[in-house]
């Protein structure tokens, strides 16, 4: 089940839930639920909170002549509104004999790159780039600020 079936199937439950209990109802001496007058959408931006989990990174070799190509996709998948911000990854001694734009991913200093400029990434939002070496980096999530 991926992402979308999850976010559907619990916008309809708290739509249900919403509709059917409108009002605070005791269940027992000394519990109580209530109800809150917030639309699905967001109790969900509320009860959903982003991870590192949240951030997909695929790499994918190219085949040419000369120095292979690599080219790597970095995506933002959290359902949250809030965007992922200063986004840094491992990546050892990351150089490349093609020119990358310093906004996708920048190398700060060893083992420590920057993406989006350290900018939020809106929810789904793909930062592809592609860099050429003799061998692929092994590029992998460090830290970032979750909202």
């Amino acid at each position: 089940m991926n992402y979308v079936h999850v976010l559907m199937a619990f916008i309809i439950v708290l739509s249900h839930v919403q509709f059917l209990s409108a009002t605070s109802s005791s269940l027992d001496n000394n519990i109580t639920t209530t109800t809150s007058s917030m639309k699905p959408q967001e109790l969900l931006t509320r009860a959903y909170s982003c991870t590192s989990r949240d951030l997909s990174i695929g790499q994918t070799t190219q085949s040419q002549h000369g120095i292979p190509l690599y080219t790597v996709q970095i995506v933002n998948t959290c359902l949250s509104n809030c965007g992922l911000s200063n986004i840094h990854f491992h990546c050892g001694a990351f150089a490349s004999a093609r020119l990358v734009n310093p906004r996708d991913f920048k190398k700060l200093s060893y083992d420590d790159c920057l993406v989006n400029n350290g900018q939020p990434m809106k929810p789904g939002q793909a930062i592809i780039f592609s860099y050429s070496n003799t061998f692929k980096y092994p590029i992998s999530f460090k830290y970032a600020t979750f909202c």
